[in-house]
């Protein structure tokens, strides 16, 4: 019997991947195309959502070159992106406007008076600059020529569903903000306050479900795949957390790739400071997205000249820093180099490193990023077993910085839990595999699923004998993070008065 496979696509910050996996997991054909975010010093982040068009043309133009019998045998399409970006549509079907991405903080402002007025509405406390209404309301503001011919909102994974097929809708994962914002309450929904039609959030349905089939016409290889089925799926995070098997109770993911994400599963309802608690179709997400992650050492690997130094790449640079002596005293590092999503919600959150001497060198600087990030985990975790009420059997940590055994273990260390790396290289990939293989009907469940393909390569047990010491440091860290905020946000109301500053 030939071999089936489906199309698993993940639009990620850094990268678009696209894969044809099997039926057992295993990925047959795979084709990457680069590409970043910007962000400017505004706080501007936007894109041309056309460009992710064309990145999945591209990929699929090189999976049929490259393996052009499986392309032919493609048994249904799952795609899984980034979130908290809004791809925004007129009556017609047409971008009116560059995506407003996740990077993206100029609704602070809006987001503040609108929290305000809303007071009265269980959403008001998730409102910030990265909230969808907050951007909507800076549109209303800033764009009213753009906001008055809003027809419909998409992620960019439902944008790329959409051009596949011609019909809008999403998920309701992605769409957690958004149709929370319809709920009634004791005075205006949020909708109304901005002057919104909850019209404009598309049809919700369950990850797997099929949105509709390939329409035909499509550019490049897409043409051959007329009618085939796709499948709605959801965003990167509950795709990614799918592949590495996490997707069920008691179980915590963490997932690094350019930013960081954490949160915890449970089987009911619960909040805590901070976190985004989301139905996961059945499960409980508490936890959620932060602004840093394995971008935090990229950024560490450019500002200590790593291409000068003869390393090939952000994980050679970290690697060989990590293998030379460390100084007795450690550094903290604050890795707030982009503001803060989970759990601060504050985009004038900045970084630092504390504790410098003149012997610290590059290694020191190496490990209190890697341990920075690693205490902003904990207080993640801790903020959500708390709220659960009990705490987590392990970790299941994926992303490209799952591949650093040094980084895991301290994670591990850090956390007080163990860590857990799954074979699946791309686990976003894999979850977009498993979504589309469970849509099709070859899994009776996404939990069959889960458990006959998301297989563990790697476990890393806490160490006790370092457990006193990170406890002791995380206290620091803590307290350094209360002393910095303020003088953080006095230095970001500074900006515009440095013209002056040499340099400048």
């Amino acid at each position: 019997m030939s071999m089936k496979v489906v199309l698993a696509c993940d639009l990620g910050g850094t990268s678009f991947r696209a894969a044809l996996i099997d039926a057992q997991g295993n990925t047959q054909a795979e084709a990457i195309i680069a590409g970043s975010i910007p962000v400017d010093p505004q706080g501007r982040s936007e894109f041309d959502a056309d460009i992710w068009w064309t990145n999945l043309i591209e990929a699929a133009d090189r999976l049929a070159s490259s393996a052009p019998e499986l392309f032919d045998r493609i048994e249904g399409i799952a795609i899984c992106g980034f979130t908290r970006t809004q791809v925004l549509l007129n009556s017609a079907g047409q971008a009116i406007r560059p995506a407003i991405t996740w990077k993206d903080t100029r609704a602070g402002a809006v987001a503040t008076r609108l929290k305000a007025q809303l007071a009265h509405h269980p959403e008001a406390e998730h409102i910030n600059a990265f909230h969808p209404l907050a951007r909507l309301a800076w549109m209303a503001e800033e764009e009213r020529h753009h906001f008055e011919v809003i027809d419909c909102v998409l992620e960019p994974k439902d944008w790329l569903n959409f051009r596949l097929t011609g019909q809008r809708a999403s998920d309701p994962v992605s769409m957690a903000r958004l149709c929370a914002c319809t709920e009634p309450s004791g005075g205006p929904s949020p909708f109304e306050v901005v002057g919104l039609k909850p019209t404009l959030i598309p049809g919700t349905m369950d990850p797997c479900a099929q949105v509709a089939q390939v329409q035909s016409g499509l550019p490049g290889a897409l043409g051959r795949l007329q009618d085939v089925p796709v499948f709605c799926a959801s965003n990167d995070t509950w795709a990614a957390v799918t592949g590495l098997g996490a997707m069920r109770a008691g179980y915590a993911y963490n997932i690094s790739g350019t930013t960081e994400v954490l949160g915890v599963v449970g089987p009911t309802a619960a909040t805590a400071e901070g976190l985004m608690s989301v139905d996961w179709c059945g499960l409980w997400q508490l936890g959620g997205p932060s602004q840093n992650g394995a971008d935090t050492a990229a950024w560490l690997m450019s500002v200590l000249g790593g291409a000068e130094r003869g390393f090939e790449g952000v994980a050679q640079g970290i690697d060989h820093l990590t293998t030379l002596p460390r100084h007795p005293q450690p550094v903290l590092f604050l890795p707030y180099l982009q503001g803060e999503r989970v759990p601060y919600w504050n985009p004038d959150l900045r970084g630092a490193f504390i504790g410098l001497e003149r012997q610290h060198t590059a290694t020191d600087l190496a490990y209190a990023v890697l341990e920075g990030v690693a205490f902003l985990n904990r207080i993640v975790l801790e903020r959500a077993e708390s709220a659960l009420g009990q705490p987590v059997s392990e970790i299941r940590f994926g992303g490209g910085a799952s591949a650093n055994p040094i980084w895991a273990q301290i994670k591990a260390d850090i956390c007080n839990r163990p860590v857990v790396v799954g074979e699946a290289k791309e686990s976003g990939l894999l979850g977009a595999a498993i979504i589309a293989w469970t849509g099709a009907g070859h899994f009776s469940s996404l939990a069959e699923a889960q458990d006959q393909l998301a297989t563990v390569a790697t476990r890393y047990e806490p160490r006790s004998a370092r457990r006193g010491a990170y406890d002791a440091l995380f206290q620091l860290f803590k307290r350094s993070e209360a002393a910095l905020a303020p003088i953080s946000a006095g230095l970001v109301a500074l900006t515009p008065q440095t013209n002056s500053l040499p340099g400048r």
